[in-house]
């Protein structure tokens, strides 16, 4: 049965227009984006199934384009409109932080640290350079690294906190095996670049170390 056919109140169209993106399933949100199935498979099926086919929702939304595409119902066009999507995501959450004091919305900044950061593969290290009202200025990955660590040099550090006249900054770096507890070298790089950049008069504000759940805020835990 084509979803045309169904009651009005189970189409995830019109369900999401009457009681918000929230109240669907991944499948329902998956089958909008999807917008048509295949023969003899409704858009809401063929998300199942996709769902299914990768696991999660998530794992479909940080696939490969190889892998993506290659999946029925998929191909380079939609996988070019799925990374537009996330890129406009990500950029509503970067102009979102750039409104207000980055102190003030914690929330704001872990979110945005999640959609930078979670996805990557391999360890990645960068820096939220803020005013001296602790608003963004930037936000720059400084160092790529292997799938468990990334060598961080704090003279680098400082020469860009320095090129983009921050008053102050958050690190902030991701574990790709998903588990957010610092190590004992995440603390020490820490105190490392404290050092170094308070000789500049640069402020860490704080360090978050993002994997599969909430950001990890050091601050939060004491260790700045």
């Amino acid at each position: 049965m084509s979803i045309r056919d169904w009651p009005a109140a189970e189409r995830p169209r019109e369900k999401l227009l009457e009681l918000g993106a929230a109240a669907l399933a991944d499948a329902e949100l998956l089958a909008i984006f999807l917008r048509t199935g295949v023969a003899g498979v409704s858009a809401v099926d063929l998300a199942r199934q996709l769902l299914l086919d990768f696991g999660s929702l998530r794992a479909l939304l940080e696939s490969s384009q190889t892998d993506f595409s290659r999946r029925l119902g998929l191909g380079p066009a939609k996988y070019a409109q799925l990374q537009a999507v996330l890129e406009m995501s990500r950029r509503h959450l970067a102009e979102r932080l750039r409104r207000e004091s980055a102190l003030e919305s914690p929330q704001a900044v872990r979110d945005y640290l999640k959609a930078r950061l979670r996805h990557e593969p391999h360890e990645v290290f960068a820096c939220l350079f803020l005013d001296s009202k602790h608003r963004v200025l930037a936000f720059e990955v400084l160092f790529h690294g292997s799938i468990d660590g990334a060598s961080v040099y704090p003279r680098q550090v400082v020469k860009r906190a320095l090129a983009h006249n921050a008053a102050a900054l958050i690190l902030t770096h991701n574990h790709p095996s998903g588990v957010a507890e610092p190590s004992q070298a995440d603390r020490l790089l820490t105190k490392r670049l404290q050092e170094a950049l308070a000789l500049v008069d640069v402020r860490v504000l704080d360090h978050f170390i993002v994997g599969d759940g909430e950001p990890l805020s050091l601050a939060e835990r004491g260790w700045l």
